[in-house]
């Protein structure tokens, strides 16, 4: 039977489950300062982007086959996108990204000539299992691995590179987790197609459904997450950046875009 797009993001969203509570910490920024916020949709909370939330923990957790997960990928990605623009949502061109970390600019990118990006061996579809490091890790001046600025003594804010719109998130990880990225969040990016994620945040700061654009404050750069948690890890944030491609994620190093981005002091 064939059915109009309408209903089949409908039975999509139907199928994957009831809603996920979206309370965030009150943590704030700097020292008695509360960050600003980004741009919400208003009052209209956006369900596609709480079912991609949801279906991005059954991954995670691998609860569910690549199939079945690539199926409401290909649905949902679209619903989110007509949402986006539908409540505001602007088109950004890469000239316009923001640098990720406030304070901060390309020369706390790590890793040496790779700068840490290794791609092979990585699917999204393997969740917490998957293999490789498709990503920048970006360090701050942290010592003594209280999450603060060593020069400053405030906490570093994790700024949107791109613009676009928060889809999944994680804000419960505790120490003695076996979840590789801990406190985490996925924002997608419909001017490119392209998901990008930001882990290992001592807090998440912006909201499922959150219309956001380069340059706003989303978490604070943390060190949640089983590797990064460790005394032997420089405090970092993980920055990944994947294209969707017709039934998969293609990871795509940023390194050059993020050389001429704009930093914010």
């Amino acid at each position: 039977m064939f059915l109009p797009r309408r209903s089949l993001i409908a039975v999509a969203l139907f199928t994957l489950g009831s809603t996920v509570p979206l309370a965030i910490g009150a943590e704030t920024a700097k020292d008695g300062t509360p960050p600003h916020a980004p741009a919400s949709a208003g009052s209209e909370p956006c369900q596609p982007c709480e079912e991609f939330d949801r279906l991005t923990t059954l991954v995670r957790d691998g609860k569910i086959s690549r199939s079945e997960a690539c199926s409401k990928v290909s649905i949902l990605f679209p619903a989110i996108g007509d949402f986006y623009r539908r409540h505001g949502g602007k088109d950004f061109t890469e000239r316009e990204w923001g640098f990720p970390l406030r304070g901060y600019g390309p020369q706390a990118i790590g890793g040496g000539r790779s700068h840490g990006y290794a791609p092979r061996g990585y699917d999204w579809f393997d969740g917490n299992r998957h293999g490789g490091h498709p990503s920048l890790d970006i360090f701050i001046r942290d010592g003594n691995h209280d999450d603060r600025d060593d020069r400053t003594g405030v906490y570093v804010q994790v700024l949107s590179v791109t613009g676009g719109i928060v889809v999944a998130r994680e804000t419960g990880w505790k120490p003695g987790s076996r979840l590789r990225g801990g406190n985490y969040l996925w924002i997608y990016d419909p001017t490119s197609d392209a998901l990008v994620y930001y882990a290992h945040n001592r807090s998440v700061l912006a909201e499922i459904g959150q219309i956001v654009k380069p340059g706003d404050p989303i978490a604070l750069v943390g060190r949640t997450g089983l590797n990064a948690y460790r005394r032997r890890s420089p405090t970092h944030l993980h920055l990944t950046y994947l294209e969707w491609k017709t039934g998969s994620f293609a990871p795509r190093t940023i390194y050059r875009q993020l050389l001429e981005s704009r930093v914010v002091p």
